[in-house]
């Protein structure tokens, strides 16, 4: 790939969980071969680069997210040169490829966990977050877990408790170890070397805890905004001021950053919070000398975002990240598929995709979004997560978007797998499967091409200062500016009808190929439902 270290700015980039996206072997999972496989898909959408989701070797409790060895390949997706053949077919379609690295904890079944809970004085006992008991015997704070109960589990061999932001086989790592962090720093130069070209960071702000283990706040009820976490979890009745967000931070992502300077690489971080989201990302993404861009939460909400709210977010950006970029998704392998989430008509999809694509910012699309795949509806028997099996049935979990990709509507398990798919292929899915939709030339596949060439085709677009965002009742309208070129962009986020005034000057209509109002001859711009427009200003 030709190296240019600006490259993620404007990028969209495509979301891959590897278990659900191909299987090759016929074992009912999806591995890297499967990926390397359907690759010509994933390019023909017109995108910048996949994001793989993990596939470092794990006992799987979290499917991937509980890492037992950061430097190899579970025998469930392949091995290392499997790995190798799907980053060099990528970078020969174009593609750019991006791993999921989870630093901040490890599975209990790591080498350095094993050794770390064995004593208290070997050579990795600081390596994880150990403290003692209270007097009365209970966790030493009040911190929760994101999966459920106390953040802090017993371990018998040590006496002591140790913090697990999430499963307790997740056992967080210590960062203010200075050799956690050199060990973790050698993982990234690792996949550098092999070739990858950035990564999106989960958890990033969950690094680095609070060293006086103080206690969390309660948060008012009115304060509550449960996006990264469902609200029947006690989690988000807390304001969570220590036990993540911690300043010593910056320092980790500024020596991550030079690393990954030497290789022209990128890194998105995912920044969990449901109060400071962008008082973080503006920070991390600040200076230019941290992460590139970071993962935002505002429309992975479940309240389907109007045109006020995406004006009130888009506000807040400029507010608390005015040096910052994010990196915007509907979807993702956490939250039920967007379609579902705001129950949208597909003319209403086609808006979304549109409007995203417009705005300022990164783009991560998640595998089948471009289908319009709804939430698939699971019975319990089936869940595998276990965060849903905690919650069920008032949270029902993850599993329903993470059900297997549907590529030919007549062939077994949607063409998936030849074998028992570890999670159900959903048959409302096999309508939308991938030969069915190339087939048909109204169909929303084609749309999410066209909008990303339209992105792709303007400067403008892709990495040209923005506007403020405005909400005129049902339109949400901008302008977008490069050296070379204005556009205008509105967009009806509703089922009726609307107008808008149009801003002065000689105004062209272009995207008429994605379903763009016809002209605006009375200086108003008249949007029939879910209908965008777009305009280029000609200067004289």
């Amino acid at each position: 790939m030709p190296k240019d270290p600006d490259w993620w700015r404007g990028a969209v980039i495509y979301q891959i969980y590897p278990r659900s996206f191909q299987d090759s072997n016929g074992d009912g999972v999806g591995d890297l071969n499967g990926i390397t496989g359907r690759l010509p898909h994933v390019a023909s959408l017109g995108v910048d680069a996949i994001w793989i989701s993990p596939f470092f070797t794990s006992p799987m409790k979290d499917f991937g997210y509980d890492v037992s060895d950061y430097c190899d390949v579970d025998p469930m997706f392949g091995s290392l040169a499997d790995f190798d053949v799907l980053v060099d077919t990528a970078h020969q379609l174009g593609l750019r490829v991006m791993i999921d690295l989870v630093l901040s904890h490890t599975s209990d079944q790591h080498p350095w966990f094993a050794e770390s809970r064995a004593s208290k004085d070997n050579d990795r006992a600081n390596w994880y977050v150990w403290a003692d008991a209270k007097p009365d015997g209970t966790p030493p704070n009040n911190w929760l877990s994101i999966f459920g109960g106390s953040a802090w589990q017993w371990d018998a061999r040590r006496c002591q408790y140790y913090l697990h932001n999430f499963l307790t086989s997740q056992p967080d790592l210590n960062f203010h170890e200075p050799a956690v962090q050199e060990a973790l720093l050698k993982v990234v130069r690792f996949w550098l070397d092999r070739g990858v070209d950035g990564f999106r960071l989960d958890t990033i702000n969950f690094y680095i805890h609070d060293k006086q283990l103080r206690d969390n706040p309660a948060l008012a009820e009115e304060k509550r905004n449960p996006i990264s976490a469902p609200a029947v979890n006690p989690y988000t009745w807390q304001e969570h001021l220590y036990d993540k967000n911690q300043p010593e931070n910056l320092d980790f992502l500024r020596k991550l950053r030079k690393i990954m300077d030497e290789f022209g690489a990128a890194a998105v971080g995912e920044v969990g919070d449901d109060l400071y989201g962008l008082d973080i990302l503006g920070e991390y993404t600040s200076g230019g000398d941290k992460v590139q861009m970071s993962y935002a939460f505002e429309l992975l909400s479940p309240k389907q975002p109007d045109a006020a709210y995406v004006a009130d977010v888009m506000a807040l950006v400029d507010e608390k990240a005015p040096e910052g970029w994010v990196c915007w998704a509907f979807s993702n392998h956490d939250v039920p598929r967007h379609v579902s989430r705001w129950n949208l008509p597909d003319a209403a999809a086609r808006a979304y995709i549109t409007l995203m694509m417009c705005l300022r910012g990164s783009v991560c699309l998640y595998q089948g979004e471009e289908l319009g795949l709804p939430e698939a509806e699971l019975h319990f028997e089936d869940l595998q997560d276990p965060y849903g099996i905690q919650f069920w049935p008032e949270f029902k979990g993850r599993d329903g978007c993470r059900t297997p990709m549907v590529w030919d509507r007549m062939a077994l398990n949607g063409g998936f797998s030849a074998g028992v798919p570890w999670l159900p292929v959903s048959q409302d899915h096999l309508p939308r499967a991938v030969g069915e939709q190339e087939r048909d030339p109204g169909a929303l596949l084609h749309h999410y091409r066209k909008t990303i060439a339209f992105r792709h085709s303007h400067a403008a677009l892709a990495k040209g200062t923005q506007s403020k965002v405005q909400a005129t009742g049902s339109i949400v309208h901008f302008q977008r500016q490069s050296d070379t070129e204005t556009i205008f962009v509105a967009v009806n986020l509703s089922g009726e009808p609307a107008q808008v005034a149009m801003p002065e000057g000689d105004w062209h209509q272009i995207g008429i190929e994605l379903g763009s109002a016809a002209g605006f001859p009375d200086g108003r711009l008249h949007l029939g439902p879910w209908q965008p427009a777009m305009a280029v200003l000609h200067r004289g």
